[in-house]
């Protein structure tokens, strides 16, 4: 905002004489302009002995005040006061027309400087509507209320004579504003150069296009004797021919020539002014302010709005110009970065070139190849003609593709920003080859996707020359392996040789049925079978291929429902200490392996302490270190610490003790697979287990289980519900072998349950096609055919959702290929494991809810009851 080059440094301090003077100069030559001005405007032929149509000095010292600052003032003052000085008026008018035309001027230049633009209020539509409302109040407002009321002061007439002079007075003030500091202010501010000659031209043409018509129109020079009355004769309506102005102002209005149209309008109100004078139509003098109003309408009809319109399309030109030129820039800014990009793209291609060991291709963001390098087409088999612009998922393997694994590995990379990859792929001629690399994902700087980057080598030498090496490693471990088997058959023959002579003698007693001794011998037979279960389940849990149950349980619980278990396996003068506090969280383990192992430590613990002495069981809290987490660092464990105080193992035997068949005992107190039972069974549960001793001191044995605190634990009165639920139902029997099917029948008829049994799981599944009432099926693994037990468990559970399964296997590997959710019961199994497995199943429901039919009655099925 110009506050019209207001500086208080410039109005009081002028630095030297030469200053001074060139103000003093200024001020004398404003002043001698402005009191030629008023006094012209004396001289104009008055409508009524107070005003006249329009006074120029008004709209003149606002102009001044625009461009030549406050400064100006005492110019204005000495211009206004003179021509009333020389006319002999009284100083109180005097003061008053000077004090009001510098306060209007002052006034309408603060507000103009504050509200618009200052100087610049002509360059918009808006600028232009606030300067003529500042116009009409409160600048020439003020002016005729001070002026109206010095001479009042002065000459006291009548208050209906000051009312009506003072509205003459402000009407003439606001139309002289209108149009004639317009005309000041854009003069001054022009251009001293012209930017065309038609612009000279059309600055030239249209005011005197307007003076024409103003003469036309409103001049009393028509039927005097320099024009003929012949013209008005003609024209007797000639002042409406006035509205004809309108077309060169809009002319030069829509070219945005300003100061064309401010001179335009300017000529043709003083031709207004002139016919008012004397009175011509439309100005007639027998009403005066009729006369007056009229030509203050047609002042501002004939100035704001085309100086208006000259202003948009000024602006509008101004604007264009300002977008050409901004167009411009951003051509030559978009040619120089097209310009850096080629030759981006060219060091890029220069570069992927040059790498001769690595398949380097870009992609766009739906994964079509956009770039190739020579080492791809070498690598791959395509050249770029024939592969920019396909899919890359054209190297993957039909059956990845319809995986959807180049989708996955597009979306992985915009997740991580980078996406490794190994695996096989298909070059053009069908081949496969062996690769490693990464797609990277690319973004511009406002992190938009943008496509991906390929990096891929050929590594199917160096994985030919690893298979190589892991079958030597795999060659070598099977011929320790085989070492190992050697030293384990011995160390088992003889476990088993002593279970097959009882079993063996006990089948002798049996051929004497009549034998006192039958009931002996069959107690001998089961309790070497037990033995033989519990032999052959600690080499698969030292092995880690025990099939293991796990369930979510209370370990503090737990352990004190083994405290009877525990202290029958120890001697009477063995005190057991038990240490379980309260908040210790469940834990996630197969509960009898659990009791297993910690039979197996009190058991070693009993044979340490032949004198007596203590045994110690507690739990506590831990977080993984490397010594129990490895990987798992940071996560909650418990430490099941069992200690005793026996004779302690030394410490060349100590790192030796979970090693399977190493025991310290003499022949015959043990095999040697307890701790190794134990061993297993840490590390299949999720966690370790340490030892340590001292000679004479004893030892401890130390289990860690990762903690399951965010799990429930499995309630037993549900699977005791759902045993009891279960009774009376039918159960499908399926194996290969009728004998033990036979014996699997029979356990199950034990509890309750009627049986059928089929030998195959193709005829499994045709007895459930023909409709026939099953509310449980129990398959064997292993079986010959084209579908085994984990293929049946598929079809009942696609075809019959609601239809319970469960597995059975005595050979550990085959239960891998089972989900984890589908529940085995490994073999041998008695009554009581039956009945425990059962129980933790989903309740059988029956077939008709399921959408199973009941049993039809036909001659062809086996039913057991």
């Amino acid at each position: 905002m110009e506050r019209a080059r207001f500086d208080k440094a410039k109005n009081f301090a002028f630095g030297d004489a030469r200053s001074a003077a060139t103000y003093s100069v200024e001020i004398l030559i404003v002043a001698a302009i402005y009191a030629g001005l008023v006094e012209s405007a004396r001289f104009l032929p008055a409508i009524n002995p107070a005003a006249t149509p329009l006074w120029p000095p008004t709209g003149l010292a606002l102009a001044l005040v625009l461009l030549r600052g406050y400064r100006i003032w005492p110019a204005i003052l000495v211009g206004a006061v003179s021509p009333y000085l020389m006319a002999d008026r009284s100083l109180l008018e005097l003061g008053a027309v000077g004090i009001g035309t510098v306060l209007a001027a002052f006034a309408g230049t603060w507000l103009i400087g504050r509200w618009s633009n200052g100087c610049r209020t002509f360059a918009t539509p808006s600028g232009v509507a606030k300067f003529a409302i500042i116009s009409f109040a409160p600048t020439t407002m003020i002016s005729s209320t001070i002026v109206l009321a010095g001479f009042m002061l002065a000459n006291e007439p009548g208050f209906s004579d000051s009312v009506v002079a003072g509205l003459t007075w402000w009407l003439a003030d606001a139309a002289a504003a209108l149009v004639i500091a317009p005309v000041i202010v854009l003069w001054a501010t022009m251009p001293s150069r012209m930017s065309s000659k038609w612009n000279l031209l059309e600055l030239i043409a249209v005011p005197v296009l307007a003076s024409i018509i103003g003469i036309v129109a409103y001049s009393p020079l028509i039927g005097s004797d320099l024009i003929s009355n012949d013209l008005n004769v003609l024209l007797p309506h000639r002042s409406l021919l006035g509205f004809l102005v309108l077309l060169p102002l809009i002319w030069a209005g829509l070219r945005g020539n300003r100061c064309t149209v401010a001179t335009a309008a300017l000529i043709f109100i003083g031709m207004a002014v002139w016919g008012f004078s004397v009175g011509n139509d439309p100005f007639p003098k027998m009403d005066p302010n009729g006369a007056l109003l009229s030509l203050l309408v047609l002042s501002v009809s004939v100035s704001a709005p085309p100086l208006a319109l000259a202003a948009a399309t000024a602006t509008r030109q101004t604007t264009e110009a300002h977008l050409l030129y901004v167009q411009d820039q951003l051509d030559s800014q978009l040619e120089r970065k097209t310009l850096a990009l080629d030759s981006i793209r060219r060091h890029f291609q220069t570069l992927i070139e040059g790498v001769v060991d690595y398949a380097i291709f870009a992609l766009d963001r739906e994964g079509h190849v956009t770039s190739w390098n020579s080492t791809a087409q070498k690598i791959i088999g395509y050249t770029p003609e024939e592969i920019i612009g396909k899919h890359f998922g054209i190297f993957y393997r039909p059956d990845e593709r319809r995986a959807g694994s180049p989708t996955h590995a597009l979306e992985s990379a915009i997740e991580r920003g980078k996406h490794e990859v190994e695996g096989w792929r298909i070059r053009k001629n069908g081949t496969p080859f062996f690769i490693t690399g990464s797609v990277s994902s690319s973004h511009d700087d406002a992190g938009n996707l943008i496509g991906f980057i390929s990096i891929l080598r050929d590594a199917t030498e160096r994985r030919d020359a690893e298979e190589k090496l892991v079958q030597a490693r795999e060659q070598l471990a099977m011929s320790q392996k085989m070492e190992a088997i050697g030293k384990l058959t011995g160390g088992i023959a003889h476990d088993f040789n002593n279970l097959l002579m009882i079993i063996g003698g006990s089948a002798q007693i049996f051929a004497r049925l009549l034998d006192p001794k039958l009931p002996r011998a069959i107690e001998a037979i089961q309790t070497a079978a037990k033995r033989g279960e519990s032999l052959t389940r600690q080499l698969l849990t030292f092995s880690r291929h025990q099939h293991l149950s796990p369930t979510v349980v209370d370990l503090n619980a737990s352990i004190k429902n083994m405290r009877t278990m525990i202290e029958s396996s120890l001697r009477g003068n063995i005190v057991y200490n038990e240490n379980v506090g309260d908040g210790v969280s469940p834990v996630k383990v197969d509960l009898a392996e659990l009791e297993l192992a910690i039979v197996n430590i009190a058991v070693n613990a009993r044979d340490a302490m032949p004198s007596g002495g203590t045994f110690t069981l507690s739990v506590n809290a831990v977080t993984a270190d490397q010594e129990t987490g490895g990987d798992r660092r940071g996560k909650g464990f418990f430490a099941i610490t069992l200690g005793d105080t026996g004779t302690g193992i030394p410490p060349n035997l100590l790192s030796k003790m979970f090693d399977p068949f190493f025991t310290t005992k003499e022949v015959g107190k043990g095999t040697g697979l307890g701790l190794s039972q134990v061993y297993g069974f840490a590390h299949q549960a999720g966690g370790t287990v340490t030892a340590d001793s001292k000679v004479g001191q004893g030892t401890t044995i130390t289990i860690y289980l990762p903690s399951c605190a965010d799990e429930q634990i499995t309630s037993k009165d549900l699977a005791a519900a759902r045993t009891r639920h279960a009774q009376r139902q039918t159960v499908l029997v399926v194996d290969d072998s009728p004998e033990v099917a036979d014996v699997t029948s029979s356990l199950f008829e034990h509890l309750g349950y009627e049986t059928i049994y089929r030998d195959s799981a193709e005829a499994a599944l045709k007895l459930l096609e023909a409709g026939t009432r099953i509310d449980l099926v129990f398959s064997d693994i292993v079986m010959p055919g084209t579908i085994d037990g984990v293929g049946l468990a598929r079809e009942i559970r696609s075809r019959y959702p609601r239809l319970p399964i469960a597995l059975t296997t005595g050979y550990s590997d085959a239960a891998k290929a089972a989900p984890p959710n589908l529940r085995i019961l490994r073999k041998p199994f008695d009554t009581e494991a039956l009945r425990d497995f059962i129980q933790d199943l989903a309740p059988p429901r029956s077939m008709r809810s399921s959408g199973v039919p009941m049993a039809s009655s036909t001659t062809d099925v086996l039913r057991r009851s």
